[in-house]
């Protein structure tokens, strides 16, 4: 049972903190296509830059209990820079789609979002959590 506590207490902040840094990283993507004529790629990545940068440091005090040190970062910079490519390929390919659907900006942008978004997050937190936190989580359950 220490198994599901430990999970509990790992996914609960973790998705609240993903909930927030969605927004800020949607947030960032939306006003630079919307209000400033970035390139939607572009606007993307410096979306999802800002928004990982205060997933990584929220997760790792609040969902994990870790101590932030060069090798967890090492790992989470290379865990982070591939679901960042998947990010990018599923943001990409599901423009045009999205596109004759019908759907028009913001709507298209946001649904290409989720979509990427939440693979993302399902690879990022299972791998964070049995792969770069795992010490963390024997801790939490003892």
């Amino acid at each position: 049972m220490a198994s599901t506590s430990t999970l509990k207490q790992q996914l609960v902040p973790f998705l609240v903190i993903g909930v927030g840094c969605a927004v800020i990283d949607f947030g960032i993507t939306h006003s630079l296509i919307e209000f400033m004529g970035v390139q939607r790629d572009l606007a993307k990545a410096v979306g999802w830059v800002f928004g990982t940068l205060a997933a990584y440091v929220l997760n790792s005090k609040f969902s994990f209990d870790a101590k932030i040190n060069a090798k967890k970062a090492g790992a989470v910079f290379v865990l982070y820079a591939v679901t960042f490519a998947v990010q990018m390929v599923l943001w990409r390919i599901t423009d045009s789609p999205l596109t004759n659907l019908g759907l028009v900006n913001p709507w298209k942008n946001l649904v290409s979002f989720v979509i990427a978004q939440g693979v993302a997050t399902v690879t990022n937190f299972e791998l964070q959590r049995h792969l770069i936190f795992r010490e963390a989580k024997k801790t939490m359950a003892a």
